[in-house]
């Protein structure tokens, strides 16, 4: 099966579906209210950044919060809703700090498995993602995938290939662990889905999703230090039941999603950490 493009739509989970033909709308009730859910949850995170910066910079207003985000992360070349996560989640300065991190000390980012090195490239955060799908669908066989990043207490999609709009848009947002990824983060371990129709690992509403995509199996590879948090998941999907993974094949997975999940800590405590000082400076300028 041909690969579609790496797209970085904000979707989740993954596989290909067939979209509806023109005419039939049966679906068009159910996917306007799953791309209501998808706007509201997207605009959640950066309305609670907006808060926390009102708040904490004595701005004037949401927009006034709002330019700040857009401006730091056109600045740093870093995703909107990444820094919302990190506005939200890492500890604010002391009162009146010139700096955010006084005496933090930076260090170079952790090697990348092979097979990822080399399409990373530039080692951006976008392109160690689409080499880390690239190298689980090497590894799994199969066609169809996606990348997951753990933000704001959800799963966001950021990577997909074989995907359809209609599938991606109905898994943008995982919050539950009644799929694979989201059972791969809670339960911090590979899952594997060995047939879609049958697992109870699924609730009815993602079964029904999977199956009309056609996909029959998923292994899910979460992106975590060993004992840290799961920072993301990468997913594989196959047009077929799984008898499962050879040990080999096991074996890699696990130093692909440990070797990445360094990759993504070292991001998030060096370039992440980098654009919250930049705020930091702009907003205290601008007070």
């Amino acid at each position: 099966m041909s690969q579609e493009p790496l797209d970085s739509t904000p979707t989740a989970s993954g596989c290909r579906t067939e979209r509806p033909r023109r005419g039939d709308t049966a679906q068009e009730p159910q996917q306007a209210g799953i791309e209501l859910r998808n706007r509201q949850l997207a605009h959640a995170c950066v309305a609670r950044a907006q808060d926390v910066l009102i708040d904490r910079y004595r701005l004037t207003s949401p927009q006034e919060a709002f330019d700040l985000l857009r401006r730091t992360s056109q600045r740093l070349n870093l995703k909107l809703h990444t820094l919302a996560d990190a506005v939200i989640r890492v500890p604010g300065p002391d009162a009146d700090a010139e700096l955010w991190f006084p005496g933090r000390t930076r260090y170079s980012p952790p090697p990348l498995p092979d097979g990822v090195a080399e399409e990373a490239g530039d080692a951006s955060h976008g392109a160690v993602l689409k080499g880390t799908l690239r190298r689980v669908l090497h590894v799994t066989q199969a066609g169809m995938g996606n990348v997951q990043l753990a933000e704001c207490g959800m799963l966001r999609l950021e990577k997909h290939t074989g995907l359809s709009r209609e599938f991606t848009e109905f898994f943008a947002f995982v919050e539950d662990s009644t799929t694979a990824c989201g059972r791969a983060v809670s339960e911090s371990r590979q899952v594997t889905v060995k047939d879609m129709a049958v697992t109870d690992v699924l609730d009815d509403d993602s079964r029904r999703a999977v199956l009309r995509a056609g996909s029959r199996a998923c292994h899910s590879v979460p992106l975590a230090v060993r004992g840290g948090p799961v920072l993301g998941v990468v997913s594989s999907h196959h047009e077929l039941p799984l008898v499962g993974f050879t040990r080999a094949q096991l074996s890699e997975l696990d130093a692909v999603g440990r070797q990445v999940g360094r990759w993504l800590a070292w991001h998030r405590h060096t370039r992440v950490l980098d654009a919250l000082e930049y705020l930091h400076a702009a907003a205290t300028a601008g007070g």
